[in-house]
């Protein structure tokens, strides 16, 4: 069995999540000790920009292991 197809695609539902609380902030994530930190190093608009960043990347990730 390829386990390469399933990592894949564990990478863009955790891409997809990363996605979602950088555009929704919902209050109950966004405030957690972690995130208030990327806040408090980045500011607002950097956490925002990191995230989605983040959340591009693991898409990448995650088709390409999806192809391999």
């Amino acid at each position: 069995m390829n386990i390469y197809p399933l990592l894949g695609l564990l990478a863009i539902v955790y891409a997809l999540f990363v996605l979602y609380i950088a555009i929704k902030k919902p209050n109950s994530i966004w405030n957690m000790t972690k995130i208030k930190l990327f806040k408090k190093l980045l500011g607002e608009k950097g956490t925002v920009t990191f995230f989605v960043i983040w959340g591009i990347l693991f898409i990448g990730l995650g088709v390409w292991l999806f192809t391999l």
